[in-house]
């Protein structure tokens, strides 16, 4: 008859292993990814810059 406890075990132990695994990998990438130079993105009302933007303001 197997030892179904001691199979137990054993996946207990590689899921755990697993798991660990996938965990350090995401750890990684978030590590990888925030090292990464990202473009700088202004935002700017580009109304003021307009002929007629006291119109547009009275219209919000």
């Amino acid at each position: 008859m197997p030892d179904y406890k001691e199979m137990y075990f054993q996946l207990a132990a590689k899921v755990a292993n697993a798991v660990d695994i996938l965990v350090e990998a995401q750890q990684q990438g978030e590590a990888d990814y925030s090292k990464e130079e990202r473009p700088v993105i202004l935002l700017t009302d580009s109304r003021s810059d307009e002929k007629g933007s006291d119109q547009d303001d009275d219209q919000l």
